[in-house]
């Protein structure tokens, strides 16, 4: 009898336990509009537009990173992915055009290339501005790596 008391006790905490986190809230990511940085600075870009999703270490820890379906990359482990290389123009194409090939579903990131073109609307050079903060930002991430 005690062996069955035992049971019953654990199957009724494994279900309140479950029913718990069942009314946990789903985590969102809240969109908010692109805010203005120095095309200069790679790193104040990273740390403006990255490092909710990827973490301020770069490592995909960021606060953003559980509402995501799929978790971001560890933006540290670049080169060592690529046999010690970093992959500069691949970076640098994700940045402009967004990832190649989600691994399911549509893509979480950003294109930041066309939401860095917003930055300068006005500007006959907003593509070279652009192209300057993919370039900045890239390098920024070259420095990061393990």
């Amino acid at each position: 009898m005690p062996k069955f008391i035992s049971v019953t006790l654990m199957a009724g905490v494994t279900l309140a336990a479950s029913f718990g986190m069942a009314q946990q809230p789903t985590p969102r990511i809240k969109n908010v509009p692109i805010e203005q940085t120095s095309p200069a600075s790679g790193q104040q870009m990273y740390v403006t537009y990255c490092a909710v999703c990827h973490g301020t270490d770069g490592r995909g820890n960021g606060p953003a990173a559980q509402a995501m379906k799929v978790p971001p990359a560890d933006l540290t482990a670049l080169s060592q992915k690529n046999g010690g290389v970093f992959p500069s123009k691949h970076v640098a194409s994700v940045l402009q055009f967004g990832a190649e090939n989600p691994a399911h579903g549509a893509a979480d990131m950003p294109i930041w290339g066309d939401l860095m073109l917003t930055l300068h609307p006005t500007s006959a050079d907003n593509r070279a501005q652009m192209r300057q903060r993919i370039t900045n930002l890239t390098e920024y991430l070259k420095k990061i790596q393990k």
